[in-house]
């Protein structure tokens, strides 16, 4: 009889974005927006002008903060990370 190996739990995705939410008075700039993206995972983010898609990279960047939900980089809750520490941990962003 040959043994049955233990289940295994998979990594955390390297990013985990859950709800993510944000609002600008009645506007709301990204709805409710959750991605999973496992190592070595590419996503891209593409849509028409005011879609939400530099919000949504604000956000994960720490340059805004969300209304609602989480972001989780490697398992570990950043969503109230400073931007500086964010970017000691390898999430950065550039302006054109």
């Amino acid at each position: 009889m040959t043994p049955t190996p233990a289940p295994t739990t998979p990594p955390p995705p390297v990013l985990a974005l859950d709800r993510l939410t944000r609002r600008y008075g009645t506007l709301t700039a990204v709805d409710d927006v959750s991605l999973r993206l496992p190592t070595g995972a590419r996503h891209a983010v593409i849509g028409p002008n005011g879609a939400g898609k530099t919000t949504l990279l604000n956000l994960i960047a720490g340059t805004d903060r969300p209304d609602h939900g989480t972001i989780a980089l490697d398992g570990a809750d950043i969503t109230r990370t400073p931007t500086a520490k964010r970017s000691r941990l390898g999430i950065a962003r550039s302006f054109q």
